[in-house]
């Protein structure tokens, strides 16, 4: 199975930068295989992606995400990251990592996905 840490959230002024980690444990091979992505849920709202990364490294953006976030991986350590630059107010959120395991891990006994416990941002105006 996988788990999944979150950490670097916190709280930060309109224009400010964080990076938040995801930290992966499990078996190394399915991990390294997943993609995976950031996912956010602002208070009264639903869980919205942010970005996606694949196994080789393709990312995918929300359209508001563009141009001031980037999504890296780090196969060694079994961590993806979001930066995240010039952060606004209405990035203010929880932040989730998700992983969805290939078909290979789940024919194993692995989920469809897994989800971390989430990290507050809060951006201040």
């Amino acid at each position: 199975q996988v788990q999944l840490a979150e950490s670097g959230g916190g709280l930060v002024q309109a224009g400010g930068s964080l990076r938040l980690s995801c930290a992966a444990s499990g078996d190394t091979i399915c991990i390294s295989a997943m993609p995976m992505g950031w996912y956010r849920q602002a208070p009264g709202k639903e869980r919205e992606l942010v970005a996606t990364i694949t196994s080789g490294g393709s990312t995918t953006y929300e359209d508001s995400a563009k141009g001031r976030f980037t999504i890296s991986r780090d196969n060694d350590k079994d961590t993806v990251y979001l930066q995240m630059n010039s952060l606004k107010p209405e990035d203010t959120a929880v932040y989730y990592c998700n992983a969805r395991p290939p078909k290979s891990c789940i024919l194993r006994g692995y989920e469809y996905d897994y989800w971390g416990q989430g990290t507050q941002v809060t951006v201040s105006s």
